[in-house]
């Protein structure tokens, strides 16, 4: 698998990003290997936090600190094609199946278990479907602004004239493209006008995202959201991320996250949900697992006003106290203690 890194000297002195960088060889799944990169800070329990697109374990940095003054180990990998990890060059390399393969590769080449899944976007996506795939390595689970896409409740027949409306839609500026995100659905959902973006708009650029999607984001933070994508042939993860989530019924990956449903519904782990109210695109999505997930019941649930759907970076000290509070209050007794630290690829450590 065809891959580049992005220069090191990207990352020099990033605002409120101290931490050491780890990093380990993972399987890419065609005989070869690719380097992933990874926070990994504190001792105790292990929270592992799953970022997702188009950010990095930058968005991480507020929630990292207080975490690790509560006891806790905070494992903060850059999903393949993000962050300081391996990126493949050609799109058709950043397939569903491969993401929820590589983190597989990376729990287990570090081995570990007993872990809390954080997940937001994408981190919720893959990371549920690690869950659901490795059930033995994670104690509890916290989904923020995420879903679990099936094309529930679609016909198989509606698949073609969704793909008609994906194929019809057009690819907008970005603020248009927003305008639209928020807007009434009209003759299509208003997601397709982000794949659409992300996939073919020559302007796209995930710094940009952050910039218009945050709360907040000076010029430091607006280099740290950059950093990772000095040319366009380093943005082909996040241009292709949108097109994978599941919205219509004949996807590949329908069945896999019907699957992962089956297993959620049977799932009774501790499982809480804490998201934003300013989220337009996962807004109302909780509901399907509070309602749905055993482990969900009885969980205080959260809502975190004035966040949007970057929730890490928009609350993130309060967030980390509701994760906090949570792991306190559902103590599973099979806490984990790490070894003495041994060598995970390369400056990694395992277990």
């Amino acid at each position: 698998m065809e891959f580049i890194r992005t220069p090191d000297e990207r990352f020099d002195n990033l605002l409120d990003y101290p931490f050491a960088p780890n990093y380990v060889d993972i399987d890419d799944g065609q005989g070869g290997t690719l380097r992933m990169h990874y926070v990994d800070e504190g001792e105790g329990e292990i929270i592992l936090g799953l970022h997702g697109q188009p950010s990095w374990s930058y968005l991480y940095r507020k929630m990292i600190p207080p975490l690790v003054a509560a006891g806790y180990r905070v494992i903060a990998p850059d999903l393949i094609g993000f962050g300081k990890s391996d990126k493949p060059t050609q799109r058709a390399s950043y397939t569903y199946a491969n993401h929820v393969f590589w983190m597989k590769s990376f729990v287990e080449t570090l081995n570990l278990s007993g872990m809390t899944l954080f997940g937001q976007d994408w981190g919720g996506l893959i990371g549920l479907r690690l869950v659901a795939e490795n059930a033995d390595r994670f104690s509890r689970v916290v989904a923020a602004n995420c879903g679990l896409a099936d094309a529930n409740g679609m016909p198989e027949d509606i698949a073609p004239k969704l793909h008609q409306l994906l194929s019809e839609t057009p690819a907008l500026p970005l603020l248009e493209m927003l305008a639209k995100l928020a807007g009434p659905i009209e003759d299509r959902p208003q997601f397709m006008y982000w794949v659409r973006h992300c996939d073919a708009h020559p302007d796209f650029h995930p710094a940009e995202v952050m910039k218009v999607a945050l709360k907040h984001c000076s010029d430091e933070e607006y280099r740290a959201w950059a950093a990772p994508f000095p040319s366009e042939e380093y943005i082909q993860g996040a241009r292709q991320f949108p097109a994978l989530v599941p919205i219509i019924p004949d996807d590949p990956a329908v069945p896999a996250n019907r699957a992962a449903w089956a297993f959620f519904e049977q799932f009774d782990k501790p499982f809480l949900t804490a998201y934003s109210d300013s989220d337009p695109v996962t807004k109302g999505a909780e509901r399907r697992f509070i309602e749905n997930v055993p482990g969900a019941k009885g969980q205080k649930h959260t809502i975190l006003k004035g966040a949007g759907h970057f929730i890490q970076d928009d609350a993130g000290s309060e967030l980390a106290a509701v994760i906090v509070d949570f792991m306190r209050n559902t103590t599973t007794g099979r806490l984990k203690v790490r070894p003495e630290p041994r060598k995970g690829g390369e400056g990694g450590r395992v277990g």
